[in-house]
């Protein structure tokens, strides 16, 4: 007798749960990426778009094509560098050594900080930037009214006016905005933590230091990947707060890459450099987080 093949059965319904998560990527992720690049190669500066090439990205990295264009590109870019190098390594330390020292405390208390923390990543960020701009107003702010009290200055400064300052009063505003979640995603790896281990190597003589990057960092070491990474692209797309207090200025001494691509696409019109400008944006945080990967991964240990 001929034995009968059974009939190998196949189930598709994970791929329709799937679906809506699929479409919504091509939709709103992939199809803009790939019409950003096609208008980078065109130019819009004429009734009719002209394809130009890689005119454009030459422009914006070689100042012997057009130094208009590639002077402001270069200042956003080494201002955007500046504020991903200040900011991500602060947030990070200063997240660490606020979830450590709230994580042995009353849940209350804890919670509390959690809160209040957490506060200007959920608040408005134009009620956020409205408060700071008083703190920084050169007349009125309370920032100069404190530093002349104790001595630091003399006269009023212009934080956000003053070409020396204002990158990094911007700077400032970001860290505060940046520390919220960083925080919590701490205060729940910590609590991941055998304590057993911690026990054992404070049995074996270990003091905190080292029981902290000893046991410690290792073990937090996947949240402290995920969170230099976002961090970083939050860093890099900085856009708000520039726009709402400062336009870019001084002399595109506050602006960015995101801040110029707003600047060029839409009080410019000119969709082709813009969209040079983001894919550039794009490649170059794509290889800062692909080196984030390799050297904070802990298959790298």
């Amino acid at each position: 007798m001929k034995k009968t093949k059974k009939k190998k059965y196949i189930d598709y319904s994970g791929y329709f749960f799937i679906l809506p998560v699929c479409l919504f990527f091509f939709t709103f992720v992939l199809f803009p990426m790939i019409r950003g690049l096609e208008l980078s190669l065109y130019s819009f500066s004429k009734k009719t778009p002209v394809f130009v090439g890689l005119k454009h990205y030459a422009n914006l990295l070689f100042s012997s094509n057009n130094a208009t264009i590639h002077e402001p590109f270069m200042k956003s870019l080494v201002n955007t560098v500046i504020v991903t190098a200040v900011a991500v390594p602060i947030v990070v330390l200063i997240s660490i050594f606020v979830a450590v020292t709230i994580y042995n405390k009353h849940a209350v208390v804890r919670s509390f900080f959690r809160g209040v923390f957490y506060i200007p990543a959920i608040s408005s960020v134009v009620s956020v930037t409205v408060v700071w701009a008083w703190i920084y107003h050169p007349q009125y702010g309370i920032l100069n009214y404190v530093f002349k009290s104790i001595g630091v200055i003399n006269d009023n400064v212009d934080w956000l006016g003053n070409p020396k300052t204002a990158l990094y009063a911007i700077i400032t505003i970001l860290i505060t905005t940046s520390l919220g979640q960083p925080i919590i995603l701490y205060v729940a790896a910590l609590g991941n933590v055998p304590k057993e281990l911690l026990e054992a190597s404070e049995i074996d003589g270990a003091n905190k230091w080292q029981v902290f990057t000893k046991i410690t960092w290792p073990l937090i070491k996947p949240t402290t990947l995920y969170i230099v990474v976002v961090t970083t692209i939050n860093s890099f797309q900085i856009f708000a707060l520039i726009q709402l207090l400062t336009a870019g200025g001084p002399d595109y001494g506050t602006s960015t890459i995101m801040y110029l691509v707003y600047e060029a696409a839409i009080k410019n019109g000119d969709h082709g450099v813009a969209s040079a400008m983001g894919i550039i944006l794009a490649v170059i945080i794509g290889i800062i987080s692909i080196l984030q990967f390799k050297f904070l991964s802990t298959d790298s240990d």
